[in-house]
Order: C-alpha cells, then structure tokens, then sequence
C-alpha cells in the first residue's frame, strides 16, 4: 500500500469566472469542468488541468489573510519572465523575490485574487539537496 501521486489541490474562492481567468490565461491551465447550477460537492466548481495537475476551485470563503503556504509548479528559467508579464497583465500581485543561495533555482511569487500563495520554480528537489548538502 502507497501513496501514488497527488490527486487534487482544491481552492475556496469568491469568483469562479475570475479564478478561472487567472488559472487559463495566467498559468496557461485549461477549464475542463464547470458544474453551473448542478452542485455534487459543497457549491459551484471548476475544474482545470495545470501542467497535469487537477486543479478544482470551489466558490466559498477564501483564506482571511495571505501566509507562505503555497503551491509551487515546476517551469523553465526561460518561461519565467513570460509568467511574470501574463500574471500582472490580470492584476495579479507578483512579490519580489527572495533571497536564494546559488544552485537552488529560481521562483516567482504571486497572489491571486483570494490570497492563495503560488510559486513557479526552476529548480528540483534533487538540485535542492544537491546545493544544501554538497
């Protein structure tokens, strides 16, 4: 018995169509599910694929306030500034980076419109280790 992948990642949030916006056009996922009216969980959803990733964004209440807890998607050095151009195209609160030591990869930071935090990184964990431990 095992854990095979992760599943799902699910968001509360307060406007589906934008969350949606911010996922198809800002991250480049696809919709592949809206249940409009016909609820078969707690309220209305979408559904979307991000990098073969599920995604599911349910209308609820979001997080009160922003922390560092994240969702961090793997993406080329050479995408990140594109990211970057889409993401404060929408409106969307990109931070600053962070301080990183060399080897460990690049990031862009980023809010959506419901406080979840989310990351895109260069680097893997293998390359991570590699630099923390070498």
């Amino acid at each position: 018995m095992s854990i095979e992948h992760i599943s799902h990642i699910t968001f509360l949030v307060r406007d589906l169509d934008r969350m949606a916006r911010f996922i198809c056009e800002g991250l480049g996922g696809r919709e592949v599910y809206d249940s409009k009216l016909k609820n078969f969980s707690l309220s209305r959803e979408k559904f979307f694929l991000v990098g073969g990733v599920w995604i599911a964004a349910m209308e609820g209440d979001p997080p009160a306030e922003r922390s560092y807890q994240h969702v961090a998607f793997k993406v080329s050095e050479a995408d990140l500034p594109d990211y970057a151009l889409r993401l404060r195209a929408l409106g969307v609160d990109v931070k600053p980076p962070r301080p990183r030591v060399d080897g460990e990869g690049s990031s862009l930071y980023f809010y959506d419109f419901d406080k979840h935090l989310f990351e895109l990184h260069t680097g893997t964990l293998e390359q991570r280790l590699q630099r923390y431990t070498g």
